[in-house]
């Protein structure tokens, strides 16, 4: 095979790569930016939630964002935290706004089963104390983005939704690290909630979600993944959301803000604790999943081949990437905007070449790799 020949072969499967791509940036994942805002209705009967926090040595979160859930706009709700076998002052702060806030329910895991569980037993424990069937799960390191997001939420549900899929972005601060983890946090939200609109929802994030607690025990809550770490989250919602039975939500007032990981170390450990529950998704979202991924891959990969196989054909190389930073640009400009990601377009290209090359990967690395053994 002639070099010229080879050049060109190369060029054909990265543009087949990057046409794959564009099926999912100007199909599913475009679907976000179609959805309308809206605001909550008034005079429309509100259902009683009961929100539920898992927390373990989370004691300055609670000081600082416990306050914004309880003072939420909302007719009927209660909180639940479930202290998890903290070491830290939690309880005595937790007992605190206990007795500040009367619809504030703490349930106190002991030390003794520390090593005997994770985020699924505690989360379990705390619907259990729940007395309402609209659950509401967040984490003690979030807060609301307004005081009206259980409305919105509640709103959401309707009278046929079992499963409200919310936006969790994380806050912006200084560093490339922070910009790379908000870009990837939009596009897990793009892609999850935009199959979720068109029709087939596969995952959901624990910092900003709800189902309905008959739901739960209908389906045996976490018993058939309760062995895989992660995944009290979108291992849930994978297998048990519906396209009849999902609803999202969208609204900025509906958002839950968490503040990101500061360091290299804790973002691969929370990434490898995430590509652990992927694992056990349906073999259709996996393999949707991969060719995903995988396409993105190959057209770097395969590109820059191109280029080191016959230098003087970089016209053509060119070409392609061109092509593709304009379709992101289409594509992602009006998403990125409407959640709160706008900032980031002036480095969109740098983002999206260590995206492509980087997350398959580290999936490939937490795949080959052992489980971690505790969820904090």
């Amino acid at each position: 095979m002639s070099l010229q020949v080879l050049y060109f072969a190369l060029l054909i499967i990265a543009l087949l790569g990057l046409l794959v791509q564009f099926y999912f940036i100007f199909g599913p994942q475009g679907a976000v930016k179609r959805i309308a805002p809206r605001e909550p209705e008034e005079g429309v009967k509100l259902p009683a939630i009961s929100v539920i926090i898992c927390a373990r040595n989370e004691v300055s979160n609670l000081k600082l964002h416990l306050t914004k859930i309880l003072e939420q706009d909302y007719p009927l709700f209660e909180v639940v935290v479930v202290n998890d076998c903290s070491t830290d002052d939690s309880k005595w702060v937790l007992k605190d706004f206990e007795e500040r806030y009367p619809h504030l329910k703490i349930v106190h895991l002991g030390e003794s089963i520390k090593l005997k569980h994770g985020k699924k037993f505690a989360v379990t424990l705390g619907i259990k104390a729940a007395q309402y069937d609209d659950l509401v799960f967040t984490d003690a390191d979030c807060y609301p983005s307004s005081n009206e997001w259980l409305r919105y939420i509640a709103a959401s549900f309707g009278t046929d939704k079992e499963i409200v899929l919310g936006y969790s972005p994380y806050v912006r601060e200084k560093g490339w690290l922070n910009a790379y983890i908000r870009y990837e946090t939009f596009l897990t939200a793009v892609n999850y909630l935009g199959f979720a609109l068109r029709g087939n929802p596969y995952m959901g994030v624990g910092r900003n979600l709800a189902y309905k607690k008959e739901l739960f025990f209908r389906n045996k809550g976490f018993g058939s993944h309760m062995h895989v770490l992660s995944g009290d989250d979108d291992l849930f919602v994978n297998q048990n959301a519906t396209a009849a039975n999902t609803a999202v939500c969208l609204d900025e007032g509906s958002f839950m803000w968490s503040e990101p990981k500061h360091t290299l170390k804790e973002y691969l450990r929370q990434k490898k604790r995430h590509f652990g529950a992927g694992k056990w998704y349906k073999a259709t979202d996996k393999n949707m999943l991969s060719v995903q991924a995988g396409s993105g891959f190959l057209f770097y990969v395969f590109l820059f081949l191109a280029l080191f196989v016959q230098w003087n054909g970089w016209p053509f190389v060119l070409a392609l990437y061109l092509i593709r930073l304009l379709g992101l640009y289409i594509g992602y400009t009006a998403s990125m905007k409407k959640l709160t990601l706008g900032d980031l377009l002036v480095i969109l290209p740098l983002l999206d070449l260590q995206y492509q090359l980087g997350n398959p990967l580290i999936a490939v690395w937490t795949w080959l790799g052992k489980e971690q053994v505790t969820w904090r």
